[in-house]
């Protein structure tokens, strides 16, 4: 691996074609359910998947290469190609001086929920297959720079195992996975012990499990009706980060990381600064109820720094390096996200970071995700 800019960006968005699925399912079998692009009688387009409109009626979400970064496309037209083609992609990323970029998905929902709402078990793997073929064939395949995630079917946990290891075999570097799927469907506890298969193959293939915020809407706080939509936004963006206090919580102290020690975990889009309260908080009660007789050999502060990462974007890095360890924070742009630093993603760098030492600046912005992707 050579690196020319010196940062691995491990949670940037690709916006998937209007014919990524309508090319790769059958038309005779599924016919109207598959992914599509539909017209509104305005002639604005939205997504549409089994049925349901997704995106909040977005044609795309490229907010960060729009002329307005309040205003998403309306239309196919109106995405700007960065956003969907891997040679402007890769423009883009010379831009912001971004070596390899780790690619979360946006149709497909940014933690892969949006087939995970599907009921009908066939079609939902068919979608989730088409799009990690499609990954592996037009992203990964025009440049070693893009590191490919597969999403998998969340049940029956044998699917998700089989489609694990089809798309690590293709490629793919890390698991997409809802941190919290029973939030998505009527599925079991994401802590009971069916999905430790799922965690186990993560583990014995040596890719990281990545949950991404924003993909449990019961995780975060609903903006008022009456709030204006660039304020609801707002409020949104805030929340998501939030809300990984609840995934993080659900996963130290399920016992989830105490049964699959070698597990890696990576929570995307989920910023730095409430993990120190976190971390300070857990520990406290860790130590004053005494879960150690409860059968926990390891603080919450200890099972977080053996297997997780935190991921940051516009942090301030200094204050929280002593709790979190340089070695389990991440670094991305958010690109093309409305919340991206891009194109500012270097000055933007040289503020987060500043106060840091040159060795924990080099495995924030890409030793870590060097190792954890095995580049």
């Amino acid at each position: 691996m050579q690196l020319k800019y010196g940062l691995i960006s491990v949670d940037d968005h690709i916006q998937e074609p209007p014919d990524l699925w309508l090319n790769r399912l059958s038309k005779s079998r599924w016919g109207e359910r598959i992914p599509h692009l539909a017209q509104r009688p305005d002639g604005t387009e939205h997504w549409v998947v089994d049925g349901e409109i997704i995106l909040d009626g977005q044609a795309a979400l490229a907010a960060a290469l729009m002329a307005d970064r309040n205003c998403e496309p309306r239309r196919w037209d109106e995405v700007p190609r960065a956003a969907y083609q891997p040679t402007e992609r890769l423009k883009a990323m010379d831009a912001a001086g971004v070596d390899y970029s780790v690619i979360y998905p946006t149709v497909a929902g940014v933690a892969g929920q949006t087939f995970g709402r599907i009921k009908d078990a066939e079609l939902e793997l068919a979608c989730v297959r088409a799009y990690n073929d499609w990954l592996i064939e037009e992203w990964a395949g025009a440049s070693e720079r893009f590191i490919p995630q597969c999403i998998v079917p969340i049940w029956p946990p044998e699917a998700s195992v089989a489609e694990i290891r089809r798309a690590v075999a293709k490629g793919h570097r890390g698991v997409i996975f809802p941190s919290v799927p029973m939030d998505i469907r009527d599925v079991p506890h994401v802590a009971e012990p069916q999905y430790d298969s799922v965690w186990a193959v993560c583990a014995e293939l040596g890719v990281p499990l990545c949950l991404h915020t924003g993909a449990s809407p019961g995780l975060q706080y609903a903006p008022d009706a009456e709030l204006a939509p660039t304020l609801a936004a707002a409020l949104n963006s805030v929340t998501k980060q939030v809300s990984s206090v609840f995934v993080l919580g659900l996963y130290l102290f399920s016992r989830v990381l105490l049964r699959h020690p070698e597990l890696q975990v990576v929570l995307a889009e989920s910023a730095l600064s409430w993990g120190m309260l976190y971390l300070e908080w857990a520990d406290h009660q860790f130590e004053h109820d005494g879960l150690a007789r409860e059968g926990y050999e390891l603080k919450p502060s200890e099972m977080f720094r053996r297997q997780c990462y935190l991921n940051g974007w516009f942090d301030q890095v200094a204050p929280f390096e002593q709790y979190l360890g340089a070695e389990n924070i991440l670094w991305s742009t958010n690109f093309p996200m409305a919340s991206s630093t891009w194109p500012r993603t270097r000055a933007t760098i040289e503020r987060s970071l500043d106060g840091v030492s040159a060795q924990t600046r080099e495995l924030v912005l890409w030793k870590n995700a060097a190792s954890l992707y095995r580049l």
